[in-house]
């Protein structure tokens, strides 16, 4: 690819992209930047990639979530370790519900900057710049709070690093131990229902490990039983602080984004001819495509062509996001585009997104309800077709948050104000992360071969 540079898409018109007051600084930043230490390997990267073909050819799963935007001021050891073990429980429902591997990638560690729909917000007659992130600039609504800052690129980066040494300490350190299992429920969990389904997941577990001891098989000699591999990953916004991370592997000489294992392109962004499309094209990790309702099947061709061209399995995943009741309005004639071109992807459905309302008492939150018939409507549509529903994408937390309304912590509009922390967009808390997985457990359970049928028949 020898038209492409890490620089080459500052050649292209770049959107979502913040307006910084002082270009010096910035790129004295940016310099500075790229001489950091790469945050991942290119080496990881190549191995995510293979677990994600085995996702494309059916024999596994991929299961995405994190937060939705990662803030300075909530790093704490806790909160990632809390988001760890909720996540592995998730993961060990889906394997057990599934009988299939599990591939577990984290929104975290790089999840820094935000899209916004507009560039500025109105408080009380008072407008100022929208907030984009940590990464840009900062919450508080005041001018210079707002105020674009290329240092926090370097606070984020070093936000990022603690984060991923922490992740690799818990995933090969003996917290993913499954005789640990019954430790990864929160407390506030067990007074749910799932608390109850998940023990009893838990305690086949254990009848399996007693078994495998039993012929000398143990998490002791055998790594698989006390470790896990899990991955990062986040929408790269920013493209001057990827460019800066983007190094040469030593081994195949080709370019990696080191800032996190897997980016993804967002809704907003995935314009086949502007800035974003451009630097993903030629960065060798895989990466996902967020399809919304407005992505054309033009495009999608486009896109398909410009970000895999060599049809590599594990290379791209298209993570659709429609909202509940518009799945079975776009989701069969995507899927229709990448058959009839004959490619390999992923598919993995985002529930979180397309269902954001704002409530009666002022707080933007999603239903999980709705969350719960998007999955579902994504699992009925690839049956119906004879496609494989690879993965899920959500937006989740450790912490007992009141942020989505319903499941059975029974959050209410009322009860929102109560733990509402979100820095950005509403999140599953615990319970009803692990109640989302039962239920996506449910449709793995019922994938099945089918021969294709047409979509009018659902």
């Amino acid at each position: 690819m020898t038209d492409w540079t890490p620089a080459s898409w500052r050649d292209f018109e770049a959107q979502q992209m913040p307006n910084y007051p002082d270009a010096d600084d910035l790129t004295a930043t940016e310099a500075r930047l790229s001489t950091f230490p790469p945050l991942v390997f290119a080496g990881e990267a190549r191995d995510l990639k293979s677990h994600l073909a085995q996702v494309a050819n059916g024999k596994a799963f991929l299961i995405q979530g994190g937060d939705c935007a990662e803030s300075f001021a909530e790093h704490h050891a806790d909160h990632i370790r809390d988001f760890f073990r909720v996540f592995l429980q998730m993961a060990v429902v889906l394997t057990h519900g599934g009988s299939k591997p599990v591939v577990k990638v984290g929104r975290i560690a790089g999840q820094f900057a935000k899209p916004r729909s507009a560039d500025t917000e109105t408080v009380d007659g008072v407008t100022l710049p929208s907030y984009r992130g940590d990464i840009v600039n900062d919450i508080d609504f005041t001018a210079d709070a707002r105020v674009p800052d290329p240092n926090r690129m370097i606070m984020a980066y070093r936000q990022a690093a603690a984060t991923l040494n922490l992740l690799r300490a818990f995933a090969s350190g003996g917290y993913a131990n499954l005789e640990r299992v019954h430790e990864w429920t929160m407390g506030f969990v067990k007074d749910t229902k799932s608390y109850a389904k998940y023990e009893e997941v838990a305690r086949k577990i254990d009848e399996s490990i007693d078994f495998m001891r039993a012929m000398g098989i143990t998490p002791e000699n055998t790594p698989a039983l006390r470790e896990t591999k899990f991955f990062t990953s986040h929408e790269a916004l920013l493209l001057g602080y990827e460019e800066a991370l983007t190094r040469r592997d030593s081994i195949t000489n080709e370019w990696y984004a080191t800032s996190g294992h897997m980016l993804w392109i967002g809704d907003r962004t995935r314009n086949p001819d502007h800035a974003h499309v451009e630097y993903f094209r030629g960065i060798n990790n895989p990466i996902a495509l967020k399809c919304g309702p407005t992505m054309t099947n033009d495009d999608l061709k486009r896109l398909l062509d410009a970000l895999n061209p060599a049809n590599e399995p594990g290379r791209l995943t298209l993570i659709t996001r429609f909202g509940a009741e518009k799945v079975a309005d776009h989701l069969p004639r995507l899927i229709e585009v990448v058959k009839k071109e004959g490619r390999s992807v992923v598919w993995c459905c985002d529930p979180m997104h397309g269902n954001t309302i704002k409530a009666s008492t002022g707080y933007k939150t999603r239903p999980f309800e709705l969350v719960l018939d998007e999955v579902r409507n994504f699992f009925d549509v690839h049956r119906q077709m004879g496609t494989y529903a690879g993965g899920v994408h959500v937006e989740m937390t450790g912490r007992d948050v009141t942020e989505c309304v319903g499941g059975l912590s029974a959050v209410t509009e009322a009860s929102l104000k109560d733990r509402y922390h979100t820095h950005c967009d509403p999140r599953l808390n615990a319970s009803q992360a692990l109640e989302l997985a039962f239920l996506v457990a449910e449709e793995m359970q019922d994938q099945r071969p089918q021969r294709p049928r047409s979509f009018a028949a659902i």
